[in-house]
């Protein structure tokens, strides 16, 4: 490599350290930190690099490289199982953002191939900006990560055949003879990759493991992305084709994860590049000349990226809140979009002014993505609120328990993932009923055919407990992975019916003392359980005896476990005690202001008659009494601890609330 190559290599990533470093400290994604250093190091601002070639062409090989890596990760499995979210949400996703945004651009006399291809660019989302955040938020496995993540696999699967289509619209080939031709090596090849996957490549990796080589292995895996991509090239289709292939063929053997593994740092080297490459095409000139222009723009893409994206995840039946929070972090411009828009320059499809204008409203809807992810729940909220629950509560195909039925003393399980299914299993073999509620209308259709009580819906919705019985019911188990919508569940679960048994799964112990404070009884944190597992099998590896790991563990729970219900105890959720009381149940309940008990006196026997309920115990701030003396008047404020059936509970918490 040239040294004046290597030169402008070390200025970039020094610069890079620092704008990162910068943005990192303010929440924004490294991704806008090399956007940004580029902008500052090209030749239109400080110039630290004039001769931009040497990059661009590293930078290609991170496009490689990433479309290489989705191949790996997008195993035909994993597909087949998403293939509902994957096909139809991002199906209605691209096709209805491309009609849109043509429409757009015709109405303003672009011409109708041109408007497509603004189409093309604009339907696009970031995988690697929206992920990163995705997984670093916790929130990749909620609901609204889900939906999102079908759409992006959508996208990534359709940058190919739009890549092949671009030439066409700016009228290059012989039309449908061309079609056919792409058409035709395109299946060849991707016969080839199906042949090549099923036996040549586990074969040459059987070969290179044997070898006991890291590097021999990283080496094949670089030698089997680069040059499958090369061959596609060679029969004059992308680069990014071949690697995408590539990557499928790869995912399908036994030695995915660990090449996937040893491939990601060369890919993050090299996308930082791509990133910075695109942030040194930008001339901060056009900022000034049209800062209006572009702010339209931005505001455009957010919105009609928004709307369509609800609207094709209402459509497959996703909850209104679910679905504005998936469109919200889908709404920037993806990194893919730049590479077509520099094959539209060289095709004619945008002027290099239109072309800088894309790049500005690209990468400000690029780092406004953060913020819109953070704002999304909110946002959503308030969008649901002012609708009718009918249009808000979404449309799947609901199972045939959901239809009415009487249910008392059960288990209401929110969420049907790995947690809820084990749950259910159990309850069932049991013999204890339970109601299942679940926002994938997919998974409440296939689990319905099969007799599970299941329901559609958003479990945050007082209707959707309501139409479990949540009135009724002894226990209330969360078991979903949205932070946010399981303290929503808890505290209106404990709203709906004071005498609620409330668990809740939740991620990590940071999460624990909220939801003690919105109502639930018991908090599990996975935190805490893995890591009990960790000990397990650590000390299993010493061989220390049964009996001894197992006290270690009992202590390490007793210790864990005690902070969580003291949590409990300092936030008034009566924990365990109902367990020994059979047929009986306690609740907690505090004196509203304005209630129908406020001032009065116990011996007035108010809450006996009219509920059937007893007084066990009166907090007033700091002093506890028990079995308090029939001269006790209630004030506001006062927390009483009573004893009774779930009935009689739920009548007695009704007295406690503000008329």
């Amino acid at each position: 490599m040239p040294y004046e190559a290597l030169k402008d290599i070390e200025i970039l990533f020094g610069l890079a350290l620092v704008t990162v470093i910068l943005f990192r400290r303010l929440n924004f994604p490294s991704i806008i930190g090399f956007l940004v250093t580029g902008v500052l190091a090209g030749p239109h601002s400080l110039a630290f690099i004039t001769d931009t070639h040497q990059v661009e062409q590293m930078a290609e090989i991170g496009v490689v490289l990433l479309l290489f890596t989705i191949g790996i990760e997008l195993s035909l499995k994993e597909l087949m199982r998403i293939r509902h979210l994957v096909l139809w949400g991002g199906g209605l996703q691209v096709l209805v953002t491309i009609v849109a945004v043509a429409a757009v651009g015709a109405a303003f006399g672009f011409p109708l191939s041109q408007s497509l291809f603004f189409g093309f660019l604009v339907a696009l989302s970031s995988t690697a900006i929206l992920m990163k955040l995705l997984i670093d938020s916790g929130q990749a496995d909620a609901p609204h990560g889900k939906m999102a993540m079908g759409i992006l696999i959508f996208q990534d699967l359709c940058i190919v055949p739009l890549m092949l289509v671009t030439p066409l619209l700016a009228g290059g080939g012989n039309g449908l003879s061309n079609i056919l031709v792409i058409g035709a090596k395109a299946a060849g090849v991707v016969l080839a990759a199906h042949y090549g996957a099923r036996f040549l490549v586990p074969w040459i990796f059987k070969q290179v493991v044997r070898t006991r080589s890291r590097e021999l292995f990283i080496l094949t895996i670089i030698f089997i992305g680069l040059g499958t991509a090369w061959l596609t090239a060679l029969a004059g289709l992308s680069l990014a084709l071949g690697a995408f292939i590539a990557g499928l063929a790869i995912s399908e053997s036994e030695y995915s994860h660990q090449a996937l593994s040893d491939i990601i740092p060369f890919r993050e080297a090299f996308m930082s590049l791509f990133f910075i490459s695109v942030g040194m095409l930008l001339d901060p000139a056009i900022l000034v000349k049209y800062p209006l222009l572009i702010a339209s723009l931005v505001a455009a893409i957010l919105l009609i990226k928004a709307l369509v994206t609800t609207g094709a995840a209402m459509a497959l039946g996703v909850p209104m809140r679910i679905a504005v929070i998936a469109a919200l972090s889908l709404a920037q411009i993806g990194e893919f979009s730049f590479v077509l828009s520099q094959a539209g320059v060289e095709l004619g499809l945008l002027t290099p002014e239109l072309y800088q204008i894309f790049l500005a409203a690209s990468i400000a809807t690029m780092g406004l993505t953060p913020l819109c992810l953070r704002f999304s729940g909110p946002v959503a909220d308030s969008v649901v609120g002012l609708l009718p629950h009918r249009l808000t509560r979404g449309k799947g195909v609901l199972a045939r328990s959901q239809k009415p039925i009487p249910m008392a003393d059960h288990v209401v399980i929110v969420g049907y993932g790995v947690n809820g299914k084990n749950l259910a299993r159990s309850l069932k073999n049991l013999g204890i009923r339970y109601v299942v509620i679940e926002t994938n209308p997919f998974t409440v259709k296939k689990e319905g055919k099969k007799g599970q009580r299941i329901l559609f819906g958003d479990a945050s919705t007082p209707e959707v407990l309501e139409h479990a019985h949540i009135g009724t019911a002894r226990a209330l188990v969360v078991a979903i992975s949205d932070a946010a919508a399981s303290r929503r569940v808890a505290a209106l679960g404990r709203h709906l019916n004071p005498a609620l048994h409330i668990i809740v799964r939740t991620r990590y112990l940071l999460e624990v003392e909220p939801l003690y404070k919105l109502g639930a009884n018991e908090v599990i944190p996975e935190e805490f359980e893995t890591s009990v597992e960790i000990l397990s099998r650590v000390l299993r590896n010493y061989m220390v005896p049964q009996a001894d790991i197992e006290q270690c563990i009992a202590e390490v729970r007793k210790g864990g476990y005690d902070m969580l219900r003291s949590m409990s105890r300092r936030h008034s959720h009566a924990v365990g005690i109902s367990g020994y009381l059979a047929g009986a149940e306690i609740a907690t309940c505090r004196v509203a202001k304005g209630s129908q008990l406020e001032g009065q006196g116990l011996r007035e026997g108010t809450i006996r008659s009219m509920s059937g309920a007893t007084v066990l115990v009166i907090k007033r701030g700091d002093e506890i009494v028990p079995n308090p003396d029939p001269v006790w008047e209630l004030q506001q404020d006062d927390l009483v601890l009573l004893l009774g059936t779930p009935e009689q509970l739920a009548v007695a918490g009704r007295l406690f609330e503000s008329s």
